[in-house]
């Protein structure tokens, strides 16, 4: 397979259509190679717009909306990221190489051991990652500039708000199916958060990403 030319259709077919222009990130999807971080059996996949399973629940976004949430993050070289949901690692990978640190968390083990192995091997080393319950968050690391989640939730996680910096980013995917939306949550204080919801989309849910909305009284 011609991993260079199918990569280039993925950017030119899937990902630029779906409004990622910014350059930064379009470059960063030629440096990670996202076959480098895809099981061995499903390789020949790597660039398909579609989830690829990867077991237990996890999964891989399609290409286009990994790119998407990445730029909508607007991530800038001295930012703290956390990622929620680590998968195999390569947004993992495409974060890092835009910001200071990256503290991830995935609540599968295998993910984990994975995800390090690959990122090991793709030479990025400012990603710390761990394994729990992401929509906890990360505490001991917190405030981040720019969090983003890898899978779908109902509603976003007020701990995870709680752990913006004041002017960070939260992007995610919010919603039940049919009617999600990729949303951006941007703390303009300490207790006020502005929400936009950007655009329609759909994307399976994160392992134990069920989050009841809050009670409004």
């Amino acid at each position: 397979m011609d991993f260079e030319q199918a990569r280039f259709n993925m950017v030119e077919q899937q990902i630029r259509p779906w409004d990622v222009l910014d350059l930064r990130v379009l470059d960063l999807l030629s440096v990670v190679k996202r076959e480098d971080f895809v099981p061995e059996a499903l390789r020949n996949l790597a660039f398909v717009d579609t989830p690829l399973p990867l077991g237990n629940g996890a999964f891989l976004l399609p290409p286009r909306l990994e790119a998407r949430l990445v730029q909508e993050l607007r991530l800038q070289p001295t930012d703290r990221v956390l990622e929620v949901g680590t998968a195999t690692g390569y947004i993992t990978a495409l974060l890092a190489k835009s910001s200071q640190q990256v503290y991830s968390v995935d609540i599968n083990p295998d993910m984990t051991t994975q995800a390090r192995r690959n990122l090991q091997k793709a030479g990025i080393g400012n990603a710390t990652l761990s394994t729990g319950d992401g929509l906890l968050g990360l505490t001991a690391n917190a405030p981040y500039n720019a969090i983003v989640l890898t899978g779908s939730v109902t509603a976003v996680p007020e701990a995870l708000k709680a752990q913006l910096a004041i002017g960070g980013r939260l992007v995610a995917i919010v919603g039940s199916e049919p009617a999600m939306s990729l949303t951006i949550v941007t703390r303009v204080s300490e207790t006020e958060y502005h929400t936009f919801k950007q655009v329609e989309t759909n994307c399976p849910p994160l392992v134990g990403g069920t989050v009841a909305p809050a009670f409004v009284f």
